[in-house]
């Protein structure tokens, strides 16, 4: 696959802490750019803006926004991020408060009490409550099945609709997991198990993937799609590789944005209508996708990983354009395409929320756990030995 690649040069040695904050604050911006168009087709969307998207716009029923079916009470728009980076914040929470890996027990014991208990200013909603008031039933799931169900945490989400609420706020997981997709991989699948199942939690994994493969020094696009497509399973896989072929194919968004909708399409179960999904929509498959990561990574290829063209991109296709911003954002703000000044300041203040805290305390959570990975494997290279492995003596 040859993507366009080309477009931007990729600083090999950005350190660390710009690659996390790139990525976190890169998905609050592409969240907040996403919400007002969220559930509409392009034409849609250049209906009703007169054109594209290419900023932060305001709510699609403007001043109605409180009452306006589908979407009343939830103000999107504005500059305000969804509950894709509410979720997000409250697992870096969980994350500053374990300090080290996370599983499907640390759902249960900290994320979900988190939701239930802790008072936060919810820009939808321009009120101060719980998260629980704002995030939805697949979300809400959590709750239910860990707080009221006592389900075992990597099983509770075993019933749930199968869709991207996991995956739209895994990238924490590859930022802590920095340059190590298969570990990535493997700590988003335990922690989604408390979520997802089937594609939905397929694609939780591979979303943190492509977020730690993107901090890889020299990381480009076309790596980012290989090291997922090497991890990958089933209709996932099959969905992230026929969509970025197509990407390939593109050097701007504008061109795109058909061929990628037409590349999902036979792995997607939600259907053309996205606001009346069929009957087979969101039931477990071995054959099917979420359409969004596979659009998230179909626009990082187009755009060469430029942040902004990535995320426009995913915005105006429409659909669930939030949750495909934050995953482009994510991954193109990791790879070190910067998030404009402008973009972040408005939503931060917008939002009334610091998008860089969250940033600080994952760096030094990273760093401490990377710390702990080494003790951990030296420790282990010493028992191997002992054992008769390599570097015993005979």
């Amino acid at each position: 696959m040859t993507s366009q690649s080309a477009h931007i040069a990729h600083p090999g040695g950005l350190p660390l802490d710009e690659r996390i904050t790139g990525a976190l604050v890169g998905a609050a911006v592409g969240d907040a750019l996403g919400g007002p168009v969220e559930g509409y087709s392009p034409e849609q969307i250049t209906e009703r803006h007169g054109g594209r998207v290419h900023g932060v716009v305001g709510p699609w029923n403007g001043d109605a926004w409180r009452t306006a079916r589908p979407l009343a009470p939830y103000h999107k728009g504005d500059g305000h991020v969804t509950d894709d980076t509410l979720m997000t914040h409250a697992l870096v929470r969980v994350y500053a408060t374990v300090r080290d890996h996370l599983d499907a027990h640390a759902v249960a014991d900290h994320l979900v009490p988190d939701l239930m208990t802790n008072p936060r200013w919810i820009p939808e909603l321009e009120a101060e409550t719980i998260p629980l008031h704002r995030i939805f039933l697949a979300e809400k799931w959590l709750v239910a099945r860990l707080h009221y169900g006592h389900v075992d945490p990597r099983e509770a989400g075993s019933g749930n609709i199968v869709n991207c609420g996991a995956a739209m706020y895994m990238a924490p997981v590859g930022l802590v997991n920095a340059a190590h997709p298969a570990a990535a991989y493997a700590e988003a699948l335990d922690v989604a198990g408390a979520h997802q199942s089937s594609y939905g939690r397929e694609a939780a994994g591979v979303l943190a993937a492509a977020v730690a493969a993107a901090c890889t020094p020299g990381a480009t696009p076309d790596s980012v799609v290989a090291a997922c497509l090497a991890l990958a399973k089933d209709g996932t896989r099959e969905a992230i590789e026929k969509v970025c072929d197509v990407a390939a194919r593109h050097p701007d968004f504008e061109s795109a944005l058909r061929p990628l909708r037409e590349a999902v399409a036979p792995y997607d179960t939600v259907g053309p209508d996205y606001r009346s999904p069929s009957l087979g929509a969101r039931r477990p498959s071995r054959l099917h996708a979420v359409e969004e990561l596979p659009v998230a990574l179909g626009m990082v290829v187009v755009a060469g990983g430029d942040f902004r063209h990535a995320v426009l991109g995913a915005v105006n296709y429409g659909r669930d354009c939030d949750s495909i911003a934050t995953m482009a954002g994510a991954v193109t703000g990791a790879l070190g395409s910067p998030v404009p000044e402008e973009w972040a300041k408005t939503v931060a203040e917008a939002s009334r929320l610091d998008l860089w805290e969250p940033a600080v305390t994952l760096t030094g959570v990273t760093r401490e756990v990377f710390a702990r990975d080494v003790d951990r494997r030296r420790a282990h290279e010493r028992a191997f030995a002992e054992l008769g492995g390599p570097g015993c003596s005979d």
